[in-house]
């Protein structure tokens, strides 16, 4: 499935922003949806993953309840809101897709096969 990210841009610290991450090629039906981040010089770290398979969604400790995902099957397309941004959170952000998940490898960047491009968040201070 080909995955476009769209949505980020600059913001200041406590703003908002919502991310989504459209799917072509192939519905998502069946597919577990990630987001991670990379910022300058560090290693890509998880975010945020939504199961297919009953909907449940986990978050990095770091998000702290300031992170919403949600999909919306009809339109082919994962959510990522983020409130109450701060200047940590400046990363690319990317959308993820995978078939093979299970609960101890959700967190896990290469369990994921399909990913978009990236769209990069500022947070000013």
């Amino acid at each position: 499935v080909q995955l476009q990210a769209s949505g980020g841009g600059l913001v200041q610290a406590g703003g908002s922003l919502r991310l989504s991450c459209a799917a072509s090629g192939r519905a998502l039906t069946g597919y577990d949806m990630g987001w991670f981040r990379q910022a300058p010089g560090r290693e890509r770290e998880f975010v945020a993953v939504k199961r297919w398979r009953d909907g449940s969604a986990k978050y990095a400790d770091f998000v702290k309840g300031r992170f919403t995902f949600s999909r919306d099957n009809a339109k082919n397309t994962v959510y990522l809101q983020m409130n109450s941004l701060e200047p940590d959170d400046t990363a690319v952000y990317y959308c993820a897709a995978s078939q093979r998940l299970i609960t101890s490898s959700r967190t896990d960047p290469n369990m994921y096969h399909d990913w978009g491009q990236g769209t990069l968040v500022t947070v000013s201070s």
